[in-house]
């Protein structure tokens, strides 16, 4: 069976967060919360994880994953930002959006859309994410959590633990989610672009 770890959606206990991370630098996948659904993901780069996900999720090969940062100044090294985007980003961040960049010329072509070059980046306005995050010192690659018989995704941690069985290494329990997911916006374009609405209020930043 997976690890099931219950950390406290407020105060995140330190040897929890290290726990975790320690899965995840160790070529782990865990399921974890976020300030709008549960998601799945694994250490940036990481291929063998990546493809593990892909077929947990029932993904095609060009489903892009997301990177989730810590701040503004991570994204920046993964993604070409213009002052534009960043006003955007520096109001909108961290929160319920994910944002399609141009990636920047460091990352691995395996990491990219394969026809626009393009990167999706989030900074979540979650607790035990954005611990895990500080402690991880790099970005995580992501997806929203969802098995292929259930589009929707799955809010009750104890719920993906039975559904999940022994597939990943860890499920972080930090209480239940929403289930709609973050909202999706193009920023590569002359003004911004609504690919998918989820929880963010895609007018403010138009």
């Amino acid at each position: 069976m997976s690890l099931f770890i219950s950390i406290h959606p407020q105060n995140p206990q330190s040897r929890l967060i290290k726990q975790v991370v320690e899965i995840v630098r160790a070529g782990g996948v865990i399921i974890y919360p976020t300030d709008s659904v549960y998601a799945i993901g694994c250490q940036w780069g990481d291929k063998r994880a990546t493809d593990r996900i892909r077929v947990i999720r029932d993904l095609q090969k060009e489903h892009n994953f997301t990177l989730l940062c810590r701040d503004l100044s991570e994204i920046s090294a993964y993604a070409k930002v213009d002052n534009s985007n960043f006003r955007i980003l520096k109001a909108n961040t961290p929160g319920p959006f994910t944002f399609l960049l141009s990636a920047s010329s460091s990352l691995p072509r395996r990491l990219l859309h394969p026809k626009r070059k393009t990167v999706g980046i989030r900074v979540p306005d979650n607790v035990i994410v954005r611990a895990l995050l500080e402690a991880l010192e790099e970005p995580l690659m992501s997806v929203t959590f969802a098995l292929p018989d259930d589009p929707f995704g799955l809010s009750d941690p104890h719920e993906i633990r039975q559904r999940m069985g022994g597939r990943v290494e860890a499920i972080v329990d930090g209480g239940y989610c929403g289930m709609e997911p973050s909202t999706v916006v193009d920023l590569t374009g002359a003004k911004p672009q609504l690919v998918r609405q989820g929880m963010g209020d895609f007018s403010a930043i138009t």
